[in-house]
């Protein structure tokens, strides 16, 4: 996923697209709500799944008045900005929600309320979190899209080896952990050869954090947290099981080897034990290792209570987009419960015809989710796949995301950054995190200005 590059890039562009309207719609749809006419196109956005296609086909069909031009490829934000400044922006984008803050204090992006009220977009049925990242001083700015939150997977195999079960790991047992690496990770000759337990930092600092009791950015979005000694403590504890494993170098040096997509990944392959990741990794392995000794529980607090961190893209509206009305109609089909529904169908029937397990699909839309669980997503009688499932949709209620906030492409570069200087530099990480907290409230502080 592309970072934030320079915020004097980003102060650049701030200058050349400040102000911003809001994203209407024209009262043409016959009582359907408001519907823009007139082509569209996107940026950020792929097609490499029936989940995707199935989606775009029914927009198309039930649009056939609104051509759409997917421009494939990940969300590249130097691109965006470019586009922006120079008033040519694609209709749509689509791009990670802890992104928006920063796009809509900047006047990058169009708030969307008018969309939303013109189209009669239900706020209410995307779920609390994702609703919030999309959301600054009381204004949307997105519709958000897919839900992933984290849980931990394991491997059976790897626990029998090691003399334990699934129950012997406890990951609010952090005076434990040490122990319990010890025994699943292996180093043969000097090199690491299966990873025990993978704390996945920088990616997952803020669920580390919050488990002891932390949030890096205060609910506000306008304070950061990066020096609380619990936060600290929480980088601690993933440093010291990275260090225990030959140190960051080894360590990723070899996890970069492996391939999560496919057949041979490292669940296959035995090359780790223990892992929080987010839910879509369930879909890959039901597809590619069905076979495999998947046990997945909750992330847990340090009193043993579940929580998750949760995430998700969203679509937004640049600042002069030629067809806004008609971006807010594409947005509105790709997220509503029956265009889910749909999607979820079509990868059940492949599933099906594949004989592999249906894991489920996992959106923003809590309507959407509620249809597909109830009447269309059935048991497949692989209890490994089918208690993950159940385990992901019991903590789908307890995600957390950071708030949103004016700084938020600076601020998620500025703790990433702290991260990756602890595990390159050595030490504790308290003055890494001292340093990025400097660094995030002067950020914060000229949003603020």
């Amino acid at each position: 996923m592309a970072r934030v590059r320079s915020v004097a890039v980003l102060a650049a562009v701030t200058l050349a697209v400040a102000g911003c309207g809001g994203v209407g719609g024209n009262d043409d749809s016959g009582g359907g709500g408001a519907a823009g006419k007139g082509a569209i196109s996107t940026l950020g956005f792929s097609l490499p799944d029936e989940i995707a296609t199935t989606r775009v086909e029914t927009f198309k069909k039930a649009h056939p008045d609104i051509p759409v031009t997917i421009t494939e490829g990940a969300f590249d934000e130097q691109q965006f900005l470019s586009a922006v400044a120079s008033g040519n922006p694609p209709d749509l984008v689509y791009l990670n929600r802890k992104l928006i803050g920063t796009y809509a204090k900047q006047g990058s992006i169009l708030p969307l309320d008018d969309c939303v009220a013109k189209q009669g977009i239900d706020m209410a049925q995307y779920r609390p979190a994702a609703k919030d990242e999309v959301t600054l001083d009381g204004k949307v700015y997105g519709i958000p899209e897919f839900y992933s939150v984290r849980v931990v997977y394991m491997n059976e195999a790897i626990l029998r080896e090691a003399g334990l079960t699934p129950d012997d790991v406890d990951l609010s047992d952090w005076a434990g952990l040490a122990a319990l690496n010890a025994k699943l990770a292996k180093v043969e000759g000097g090199k690491l050869t299966r990873i025990g337990i993978d704390p996945k930092i920088p990616e997952f600092l803020p669920m580390w954090a919050k488990a002891n009791g932390a949030d890096l950015l205060a609910a506000d979005g306008r304070t950061a947290n990066l020096a609380d000694p619990k936060v600290a403590e929480a980088l601690r504890t993933g440093l010291s099981l990275i260090e225990d494993q030959g140190g960051w170098g080894a360590f990723k040096a070899f996890r970069d080897t492996f391939d999560f997509f496919g057949a041979q990944s490292p669940l296959a392959k035995n090359q780790i034990a223990v892992w929080p990741m987010e839910d879509w990794f369930l879909n890959v392995a039901g597809r590619e290792t069905p076979d495999a000794e998947l046990v997945v529980r909750p992330f847990v607090d340090r009193a043993g209570q579940p929580l998750t961190f949760a995430s998700g893209s969203a679509w937004v509206v640049p600042k002069g987009a030629k067809n806004p009305d008609a971006a807010c109609t594409f947005a509105k089909t790709m997220t509503a419960t029956d265009t889910w529904y749909a999607a979820a169908k079509a990868r059940a029937d492949k599933r099906a015809a594949d004989r592999t397990p249906f894991t489920g699909l996992y959106t923003g839309n809590v309507e959407a989710d509620k249809r597909i669980f109830a009447e269309l997503y059935r048991p497949s009688g692989n209890k490994r796949f089918d208690d993950a499932v159940a385990t992901i949709l019991s903590v789908q209620d307890k995600g957390f995301s950071l708030p949103a906030s004016p700084a938020g492409a600076e601020f998620d570069k500025a703790w990433y950054d702290a991260v990756n200087r602890a595990l390159s530099g050595g030490g504790d990480g308290s003055a890494d995190l001292a340093r990025g907290q400097r660094e995030a409230s002067a950020a914060l502080n000229r949003a603020a200005g």
